[in-house]
Protein backbone atom coordinates (compact mmCIF):
# COMPACT_ATOMS: atom_id res chain seq x y z
CA UNK A 1 0.00 0.00 0.00
CA UNK A 2 0.95 3.63 -0.25
CA UNK A 3 2.14 4.74 3.16
CA UNK A 4 2.44 8.45 2.39
CA UNK A 5 1.81 11.13 -0.21
CA UNK A 6 3.78 14.38 -0.14
CA UNK A 7 2.52 17.43 -2.03
CA UNK A 8 4.57 20.49 -2.90
CA UNK A 9 2.69 23.51 -4.27
CA UNK A 10 -0.12 21.37 -5.64
CA UNK A 11 -3.41 23.25 -6.01
CA UNK A 12 -4.46 24.63 -2.61
CA UNK A 13 -1.57 22.90 -0.78
CA UNK A 14 1.68 24.81 -0.37
CA UNK A 15 3.17 21.65 1.05
CA UNK A 16 1.79 18.73 3.02
CA UNK A 17 2.37 15.09 3.83
CA UNK A 18 -0.56 12.70 4.02
CA UNK A 19 0.16 9.51 5.97
CA UNK A 20 -2.17 6.76 4.86
CA UNK A 21 -3.95 3.88 6.58
CA UNK A 22 -6.44 1.45 5.08
CA UNK A 23 -9.08 2.70 4.83
CA UNK A 24 -8.30 6.41 5.20
CA UNK A 25 -11.11 8.94 5.69
CA UNK A 26 -10.27 12.52 4.66
CA UNK A 27 -12.62 14.66 6.73
CA UNK A 28 -13.11 18.39 6.25
CA UNK A 29 -15.53 21.15 5.41
CA UNK A 30 -16.48 22.19 1.90
CA UNK A 31 -13.60 24.08 0.30
CA UNK A 32 -10.98 22.74 2.70
CA UNK A 33 -9.03 20.87 0.01
CA UNK A 34 -10.35 17.29 0.14
CA UNK A 35 -11.04 17.20 -3.61
CA UNK A 36 -7.57 18.59 -4.31
CA UNK A 37 -6.04 15.71 -2.35
CA UNK A 38 -8.14 13.27 -4.37
CA UNK A 39 -6.95 15.00 -7.54
CA UNK A 40 -3.32 14.42 -6.52
CA UNK A 41 -3.99 10.67 -6.71
CA UNK A 42 -5.73 11.17 -10.05
CA UNK A 43 -2.73 13.16 -11.32
CA UNK A 44 -0.37 10.34 -10.30
CA UNK A 45 -2.27 7.61 -12.08
CA UNK A 46 -2.87 9.70 -15.22
CA UNK A 47 0.86 10.49 -15.36
CA UNK A 48 1.60 6.79 -15.89
CA UNK A 49 -0.37 6.69 -19.15
CA UNK A 50 -0.77 10.27 -20.47
CA UNK A 51 1.59 13.14 -21.40
CA UNK A 52 2.02 15.71 -18.64
CA UNK A 53 0.88 18.51 -20.93
CA UNK A 54 -2.43 16.77 -21.59
CA UNK A 55 -2.97 16.10 -17.87
CA UNK A 56 -2.43 19.76 -17.04
CA UNK A 57 -4.57 20.97 -19.95
CA UNK A 58 -7.51 18.93 -18.64
CA UNK A 59 -7.15 20.87 -15.39
CA UNK A 60 -6.83 24.32 -16.93
CA UNK A 61 -3.05 24.42 -17.35
CA UNK A 62 -0.07 24.76 -15.06
CA UNK A 63 -1.30 28.06 -13.65
CA UNK A 64 -4.49 26.37 -12.41
CA UNK A 65 -2.72 23.44 -10.75
CA UNK A 66 0.43 24.97 -9.23
CA UNK A 67 -0.05 26.82 -5.94
CA UNK A 68 0.81 30.49 -6.58
CA UNK A 69 1.39 31.85 -3.11
CA UNK A 70 5.14 31.20 -3.12
CA UNK A 71 5.75 32.50 -6.65
CA UNK A 72 4.27 36.03 -6.54
CA UNK A 73 1.36 35.03 -8.71
CA UNK A 74 3.40 33.05 -11.26
CA UNK A 75 3.07 29.27 -11.61
CA UNK A 76 5.53 27.64 -9.23
CA UNK A 77 7.21 24.28 -9.56
CA UNK A 78 4.89 21.57 -8.29
CA UNK A 79 5.82 18.13 -7.11
CA UNK A 80 4.48 14.87 -5.72
CA UNK A 81 6.18 12.08 -3.79
CA UNK A 82 4.89 8.68 -2.68
CA UNK A 83 6.20 5.98 -0.38
CA UNK A 84 5.10 2.44 -1.18
CA UNK A 85 5.42 -0.81 0.76
CA UNK A 86 4.66 -4.39 -0.30
CA UNK A 87 5.61 -7.76 1.11
CA UNK A 88 8.50 -7.79 -1.31
CA UNK A 89 9.96 -4.28 -1.16
CA UNK A 90 9.84 -0.66 -0.05
CA UNK A 91 9.99 2.14 -2.60
CA UNK A 92 9.81 5.90 -3.01
CA UNK A 93 9.01 7.86 -6.15
CA UNK A 94 8.94 11.62 -6.67
CA UNK A 95 8.87 14.15 -9.47
CA UNK A 96 8.87 17.93 -9.85
CA UNK A 97 7.65 19.84 -12.90
CA UNK A 98 7.76 23.48 -13.93
CA UNK A 99 6.19 25.73 -16.52
CA UNK A 100 8.14 26.04 -19.77
CA UNK A 101 7.95 28.36 -22.76
CA UNK A 102 4.91 28.41 -25.03
CA UNK A 103 2.67 27.15 -22.20
CA UNK A 104 4.59 23.90 -22.03
CA UNK A 105 5.90 21.92 -19.07
CA UNK A 106 9.31 20.54 -18.14
CA UNK A 107 10.40 17.85 -15.69
CA UNK A 108 12.95 19.46 -13.39
CA UNK A 109 13.55 16.39 -11.23
CA UNK A 110 12.52 12.74 -10.88
CA UNK A 111 13.68 9.99 -8.55
CA UNK A 112 12.74 6.39 -7.85
CA UNK A 113 14.33 4.13 -5.24
CA UNK A 114 13.34 0.48 -4.76
CA UNK A 115 14.68 -1.62 -1.88
CA UNK A 116 13.73 -5.32 -2.10
CA UNK A 117 13.42 -7.35 1.10
CA UNK A 118 16.26 -9.43 -0.28
CA UNK A 119 18.92 -8.17 -2.63
CA UNK A 120 20.44 -4.81 -3.57
CA UNK A 121 18.51 -1.58 -4.08
CA UNK A 122 17.80 -0.15 -7.52
CA UNK A 123 17.39 3.54 -8.28
CA UNK A 124 17.30 6.11 -11.00
CA UNK A 125 17.57 9.86 -10.66
CA UNK A 126 16.91 12.64 -13.13
CA UNK A 127 18.44 16.07 -12.69
CA UNK A 128 18.99 18.80 -15.29
CA UNK A 129 17.78 16.51 -18.06
CA UNK A 130 20.26 13.71 -17.29
CA UNK A 131 19.16 10.31 -15.99
CA UNK A 132 21.57 8.37 -13.80
CA UNK A 133 20.97 4.91 -12.38
CA UNK A 134 22.68 2.02 -10.64
CA UNK A 135 20.46 -0.40 -12.59
CA UNK A 136 22.53 -2.01 -15.33
CA UNK A 137 21.15 -1.70 -18.83
CA UNK A 138 18.71 1.08 -17.93
CA UNK A 139 18.85 3.75 -20.66
CA UNK A 140 15.45 5.49 -20.89
CA UNK A 141 15.13 8.23 -23.52
CA UNK A 142 12.56 10.45 -21.80
CA UNK A 143 11.57 13.74 -23.41
CA UNK A 144 12.04 16.92 -21.33
CA UNK A 145 8.26 17.21 -20.86
CA UNK A 146 7.65 13.53 -20.03
CA UNK A 147 8.24 11.40 -16.95
CA UNK A 148 10.71 8.53 -17.11
CA UNK A 149 8.87 6.05 -14.85
CA UNK A 150 6.26 5.08 -17.49
CA UNK A 151 9.21 4.03 -19.68
CA UNK A 152 11.33 2.55 -16.90
CA UNK A 153 8.30 0.65 -15.57
CA UNK A 154 8.86 -1.98 -18.22
CA UNK A 155 11.93 -3.00 -16.20
CA UNK A 156 11.11 -5.56 -13.49
CA UNK A 157 13.14 -3.60 -10.93
CA UNK A 158 10.79 -0.61 -11.14
CA UNK A 159 7.65 -2.18 -12.58
CA UNK A 160 5.75 -2.63 -9.31
CA UNK A 161 5.91 1.10 -8.59
CA UNK A 162 4.61 2.00 -12.06
CA UNK A 163 1.94 -0.72 -11.94
CA UNK A 164 0.62 0.38 -8.54
CA UNK A 165 0.28 4.01 -9.61
CA UNK A 166 -1.28 3.07 -12.95
CA UNK A 167 -3.92 0.95 -11.15
CA UNK A 168 -5.25 3.73 -8.87
CA UNK A 169 -8.91 4.45 -9.62
CA UNK A 170 -10.91 7.58 -8.75
CA UNK A 171 -14.64 7.34 -8.05
CA UNK A 172 -16.75 10.52 -8.20
CA UNK A 173 -20.00 9.10 -9.55
CA UNK A 174 -22.35 11.43 -11.45
CA UNK A 175 -25.83 9.78 -11.65
CA UNK A 176 -26.68 11.69 -14.83
CA UNK A 177 -23.86 9.86 -16.65
CA UNK A 178 -25.34 6.48 -15.67
CA UNK A 179 -28.69 7.48 -17.19
CA UNK A 180 -27.14 8.06 -20.59
CA UNK A 181 -26.78 5.42 -23.30
CA UNK A 182 -23.17 4.29 -23.14
CA UNK A 183 -20.62 3.27 -25.75
CA UNK A 184 -19.44 -0.30 -25.05
CA UNK A 185 -15.83 -0.86 -24.02
CA UNK A 186 -13.84 -3.64 -22.41
CA UNK A 187 -15.11 -2.74 -18.94
CA UNK A 188 -11.63 -3.08 -17.46
CA UNK A 189 -11.52 0.39 -15.93
CA UNK A 190 -14.44 2.32 -14.50
CA UNK A 191 -14.21 5.95 -15.52
CA UNK A 192 -14.39 8.39 -12.61
CA UNK A 193 -17.95 9.65 -13.27
CA UNK A 194 -19.26 6.15 -14.04
CA UNK A 195 -20.03 6.84 -17.70
CA UNK A 196 -19.00 3.29 -18.74
CA UNK A 197 -20.61 1.54 -15.77
CA UNK A 198 -22.73 -0.76 -17.99
CA UNK A 199 -19.56 -2.17 -19.60
CA UNK A 200 -17.95 -2.65 -16.18
CA UNK A 201 -21.05 -4.42 -14.83
CA UNK A 202 -21.07 -6.67 -17.89
CA UNK A 203 -17.40 -7.57 -17.31
CA UNK A 204 -18.04 -8.39 -13.63
CA UNK A 205 -21.05 -10.52 -14.56
CA UNK A 206 -19.01 -12.37 -17.19
CA UNK A 207 -15.84 -12.97 -15.18
CA UNK A 208 -16.97 -13.65 -11.59
CA UNK A 209 -20.34 -15.13 -10.65
CA UNK A 210 -19.45 -14.75 -6.96
CA UNK A 211 -18.69 -11.02 -7.23
CA UNK A 212 -21.79 -10.48 -9.36
CA UNK A 213 -24.04 -12.12 -6.77
CA UNK A 214 -22.40 -10.15 -3.94
CA UNK A 215 -22.85 -6.91 -5.90
CA UNK A 216 -26.57 -7.57 -6.35
CA UNK A 217 -27.02 -8.46 -2.67
CA UNK A 218 -25.25 -5.28 -1.55
CA UNK A 219 -27.41 -3.19 -3.88
CA UNK A 220 -30.52 -4.60 -2.20
CA UNK A 221 -29.14 -3.61 1.21
CA UNK A 222 -28.65 -0.02 0.02
CA UNK A 223 -31.76 0.50 -2.16
CA UNK A 224 -35.31 -0.43 -1.10
CA UNK A 225 -37.71 -2.88 -2.69
CA UNK A 226 -35.37 -5.76 -3.65
CA UNK A 227 -33.92 -3.89 -6.61
CA UNK A 228 -31.68 -5.84 -8.99
CA UNK A 229 -29.53 -4.50 -11.81
CA UNK A 230 -28.61 -5.81 -15.25
CA UNK A 231 -26.51 -4.41 -18.12
CA UNK A 232 -28.51 -4.39 -21.35
CA UNK A 233 -27.63 -3.82 -25.00
CA UNK A 234 -29.73 -1.40 -27.07
CA UNK A 235 -28.50 -1.50 -30.65
CA UNK A 236 -24.86 -0.48 -30.60
CA UNK A 237 -25.15 1.07 -27.13
CA UNK A 238 -25.30 -0.25 -23.56
CA UNK A 239 -27.59 0.80 -20.74
CA UNK A 240 -28.47 -0.30 -17.21
CA UNK A 241 -31.83 -1.91 -16.48
CA UNK A 242 -33.35 -2.30 -13.03
CA UNK A 243 -35.99 -4.70 -11.74
CA UNK A 244 -38.00 -4.21 -8.56
CA UNK A 245 -40.36 -6.55 -6.73
CA UNK A 246 -43.85 -5.03 -6.55
CA UNK A 247 -45.51 -8.16 -5.14
CA UNK A 248 -46.62 -9.32 -8.57
CA UNK A 249 -45.86 -12.47 -10.52
CA UNK A 250 -42.95 -10.79 -12.26
CA UNK A 251 -40.74 -7.89 -11.16
CA UNK A 252 -41.33 -4.49 -12.72
CA UNK A 253 -38.46 -3.32 -14.94
CA UNK A 254 -37.16 0.24 -15.15
CA UNK A 255 -34.57 1.94 -17.36
CA UNK A 256 -31.80 3.90 -15.70
CA UNK A 257 -33.64 7.11 -16.59
CA UNK A 258 -36.37 6.13 -14.12
CA UNK A 259 -34.09 5.55 -11.12
CA UNK A 260 -33.16 7.96 -8.35
CA UNK A 261 -29.78 9.62 -8.00
CA UNK A 262 -29.09 7.65 -4.82
CA UNK A 263 -29.69 4.27 -6.45
CA UNK A 264 -27.56 5.16 -9.46
CA UNK A 265 -24.77 6.43 -7.24
CA UNK A 266 -24.89 3.15 -5.31
CA UNK A 267 -24.61 1.16 -8.55
CA UNK A 268 -21.62 3.24 -9.63
CA UNK A 269 -19.91 2.71 -6.27
CA UNK A 270 -20.53 -1.03 -6.45
CA UNK A 271 -19.09 -1.13 -9.97
CA UNK A 272 -16.01 0.72 -8.69
CA UNK A 273 -15.43 -1.78 -5.87
CA UNK A 274 -15.96 -4.92 -7.96
CA UNK A 275 -14.37 -3.75 -11.24
CA UNK A 276 -11.84 -6.08 -12.79
CA UNK A 277 -8.89 -6.06 -12.72
CA UNK A 278 -8.92 -4.99 -9.11
CA UNK A 279 -7.57 -1.45 -8.45
CA UNK A 280 -4.51 -0.99 -6.29
CA UNK A 281 -6.24 1.97 -4.62
CA UNK A 282 -9.80 3.28 -4.84
CA UNK A 283 -10.32 6.96 -4.04
CA UNK A 284 -14.02 7.63 -3.38
CA UNK A 285 -15.26 11.21 -3.21
CA UNK A 286 -18.21 11.87 -0.88
CA UNK A 287 -20.02 8.52 -1.19
CA UNK A 288 -22.80 9.86 1.06
CA UNK A 289 -24.08 12.32 -1.57
CA UNK A 290 -27.78 11.76 -2.48
CA UNK A 291 -27.91 8.51 -0.45
CA UNK A 292 -30.42 8.30 2.41
CA UNK A 293 -28.72 8.40 5.85
CA UNK A 294 -30.41 5.10 6.70
CA UNK A 295 -28.50 3.38 3.90
CA UNK A 296 -25.08 4.79 4.78
CA UNK A 297 -24.37 1.86 7.08
CA UNK A 298 -24.54 -0.45 4.07
CA UNK A 299 -22.32 1.94 2.08
CA UNK A 300 -19.79 1.87 4.91
CA UNK A 301 -19.90 -1.94 4.96
CA UNK A 302 -19.13 -1.83 1.24
CA UNK A 303 -16.13 0.46 1.80
CA UNK A 304 -14.87 -1.79 4.58
CA UNK A 305 -15.21 -4.80 2.27
CA UNK A 306 -13.32 -2.87 -0.42
CA UNK A 307 -10.45 -2.16 2.02
CA UNK A 308 -9.88 -5.91 2.29
CA UNK A 309 -9.45 -6.12 -1.48
CA UNK A 310 -7.51 -2.90 -2.15
CA UNK A 311 -6.38 0.32 -0.49
CA UNK A 312 -9.27 2.74 0.05
CA UNK A 313 -9.29 6.53 0.53
CA UNK A 314 -12.61 8.31 1.15
CA UNK A 315 -13.39 12.03 1.27
CA UNK A 316 -16.39 12.95 3.42
CA UNK A 317 -18.01 15.54 5.66
CA UNK A 318 -20.84 13.25 6.78
CA UNK A 319 -21.17 12.38 10.50
CA UNK A 320 -23.50 9.52 9.57
CA UNK A 321 -20.83 7.89 7.42
CA UNK A 322 -18.37 8.03 10.34
CA UNK A 323 -20.72 6.55 12.94
CA UNK A 324 -19.39 2.98 12.62
CA UNK A 325 -17.69 1.78 15.80
CA UNK A 326 -14.82 0.18 13.87
CA UNK A 327 -13.59 3.58 12.61
CA UNK A 328 -10.72 4.63 14.85
CA UNK A 329 -8.43 7.63 15.07
CA UNK A 330 -5.84 5.82 12.90
CA UNK A 331 -8.32 5.89 9.97
CA UNK A 332 -8.94 9.66 10.12
CA UNK A 333 -7.10 12.60 8.56
CA UNK A 334 -8.40 16.14 8.97
CA UNK A 335 -8.23 18.51 5.99
CA UNK A 336 -8.55 22.20 6.84
CA UNK A 337 -7.99 25.65 5.39
CA UNK A 338 -5.58 27.72 7.48
CA UNK A 339 -3.25 30.65 6.82
CA UNK A 340 -4.39 30.89 3.20
CA UNK A 341 -3.79 27.30 2.12
CA UNK A 342 -4.96 23.73 2.72
CA UNK A 343 -3.44 21.51 5.38
CA UNK A 344 -3.86 17.85 6.29
CA UNK A 345 -3.02 16.28 9.62
CA UNK A 346 -3.79 13.40 11.90
CA UNK A 347 -6.34 13.93 14.67
CA UNK A 348 -5.28 15.80 17.78
CA UNK A 349 -4.15 14.19 21.02
CA UNK A 350 -7.48 15.03 22.69
CA UNK A 351 -9.34 13.15 19.94
CA UNK A 352 -7.05 10.13 20.34
CA UNK A 353 -7.71 10.13 24.08
CA UNK A 354 -11.47 10.28 23.46
CA UNK A 355 -11.22 7.24 21.21
CA UNK A 356 -9.02 5.41 23.72
CA UNK A 357 -11.55 6.03 26.50
CA UNK A 358 -14.47 4.98 24.23
CA UNK A 359 -16.30 8.21 25.07
CA UNK A 360 -17.45 9.14 21.55
CA UNK A 361 -17.15 7.92 18.01
CA UNK A 362 -15.90 9.85 14.99
CA UNK A 363 -19.40 10.77 13.78
CA UNK A 364 -20.46 12.17 17.14
CA UNK A 365 -17.26 14.19 17.47
CA UNK A 366 -17.78 15.62 13.99
CA UNK A 367 -21.32 16.69 14.91
CA UNK A 368 -19.96 18.47 17.98
CA UNK A 369 -17.13 20.10 15.99
CA UNK A 370 -14.70 18.22 18.25
CA UNK A 371 -12.87 16.29 15.52
CA UNK A 372 -9.78 18.51 15.61
CA UNK A 373 -6.40 18.09 13.87
CA UNK A 374 -2.91 18.19 15.27
CA UNK A 375 -1.36 21.65 14.95
CA UNK A 376 0.56 22.24 11.70
CA UNK A 377 3.18 24.96 11.38
CA UNK A 378 2.38 27.53 8.69
CA UNK A 379 5.83 27.10 7.17
CA UNK A 380 5.81 23.34 7.59
CA UNK A 381 5.85 22.87 3.84
CA UNK A 382 9.50 23.89 3.81
CA UNK A 383 10.33 20.58 5.48
CA UNK A 384 8.45 18.44 2.95
CA UNK A 385 11.29 17.24 0.77
CA UNK A 386 10.61 15.54 -2.52
CA UNK A 387 14.08 14.13 -3.16
CA UNK A 388 16.59 12.45 -0.90
CA UNK A 389 20.30 11.80 -1.10
CA UNK A 390 20.30 8.29 -2.55
CA UNK A 391 23.25 7.14 -0.47
CA UNK A 392 21.17 7.85 2.66
CA UNK A 393 18.19 5.75 1.57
Amino acid sequence: MLTSLTLQRFRSFRGARLDLANPTFLVGRNGSGKSNLADAFAFLTEAMTSPLGAILDRRGGMSAVANRRSARGRPANLGLRIALETDEMKATYAFEISAARDHGVAVTGEQCHVQPVEGPASWFERRDGDINSNASGLRPAAQPDALALPLVGGDARFGKVRDYLAAIRICRIEPSRLRELQDPDGGTRLRPAGQNSASVLRAIQRESAMDWEMLRELLQSIAPGAITVQPKRLGDKLTIEFAQDWGQAHPVRFPATGMSDGTLRAVGLLAAVFQRPRPSMLVVEEPEATIHPGALGAVLDLLRLASRRMQVVVTTHSPELLDAKWIRDCHLRIVSWQHGHSQVAQVSESVRETFADHLMGAGEMLRMNALTPEPVLDDGFLGQRLFEELQKL
